[in-house]
């Protein structure tokens, strides 16, 4: 899992660098298909089939996977990447508030008042995150950050209801990976395909190769691991963007964003905990999105 986290966060630097030859949606199409061709080596290797009896749950997953990750990706291509990383982060919160959302409406159970708190203690610490990058007229670029990590816990429902179905990783990987080329592709028609550096495609690969790498350990961390232990050493991916950020990047170092940072962190464990004592949802819900 740590390792894991380390290669998200060298990922997310990837995806910055590349930012600046090409367009989110570019990004995604070239880390779809790099996605999608080591899934179909991975998959024949182990001859597990790739055919799904449930394509609409795939469908769904890989549209709010891919929506996500593509706010995701131009987050970090405007904001500091430990920022963005943070706001991603804030996934475990939103599914906090979706059970509490749940409870109300169903009536039949009471709404956990430390859930609640939870859920304040995150925003608490989005807005002291934003706090600084509002003076730097990046509001927009936050709240879209913001939002991927919104749409990031819907993402996280359907992988559990796949893992459910018996669909294997390789499998869901794949079609997200797919979907992500899909993606990708039709947001280039407007903008059109930049052409290639060596620098520019040195980073286009870095981020397929590392997303997956990543992607691999961390659903080994999450099947043999306990859930709450990886939820923790998960965080680390913040703290490895926070160090890039500032050695690569120049980016600052405010109170304000480190407070946040720390609210955010002990916000998601929190409400990981109080997932896990609960039973609900499933180990599967608390990966990162990125897959």
């Amino acid at each position: 899992m740590v390792l894991a986290s380390l290669l998200f966060a060298t990922m997310g630097v990837c995806v910055k660098l590349a930012s600046s030859g090409y367009t989110p949606g570019e990004i995604m199409f070239y880390r779809g298909v790099i996605g999608a061709v080591l899934m179909w080596l991975l998959a024949w290797h182990r001859g597990v089939s790739l055919r799904t009896q449930v394509p609409a749950t795939h469908f769904w997953r890989s549209l709010s996977g891919v929506i996500a990750m593509f706010l995701w990706f131009y987050a970090l291509g405007k904001l500091p990447v430990a920022t963005a990383m943070t706001l991603n982060y804030m996934s475990s919160v939103w599914m906090a508030l979706f059970l509490i959302g749940g409870a109300a409406m169903l009536g039949s159970a009471r709404v956990d008042g430390r859930l609640v708190a939870t859920v304040l203690l995150g925003f608490g610490g989005v807005a002291l995150i934003l706090r600084p990058t509002i003076e730097h007229d990046q509001l927009w670029h936050g709240l879209m950050g913001l939002l991927s990590g919104v749409i990031s816990a819907t993402a996280y429902l359907q992988v559990a209801a796949l893992a459910r179905a018996g669909e294997p990783e390789v499998r869901i990987v794949f079609y997200f990976s797919i979907g992500g080329a899909v993606f990708g592709a039709l947001t280039t028609l407007g903008t059109g395909i930049h052409g290639h550096t060596p620098q520019g495609a040195a980073t286009l690969l870095g981020v397929g190769l590392l997303a997956t790498a990543a992607q691999l350990m961390m659903t080994r961390a999450y099947s043999t691991g306990r859930t709450l232990v990886n939820a923790s050493l998960q965080y680390l991916g913040i703290a490895f963007s926070f160090g890039y950020g500032v050695l690569l990047f120049n980016d600052k170092v405010t109170w304000m964003a480190l407070a946040g940072m720390l609210l955010i962190v002990g916000a998601g464990l929190s409400a990981t905990l109080l997932r896990s004592r609960s039973n609900a949802p499933p180990d599967t819900a608390n990966a990162p999105l990125e897959t």
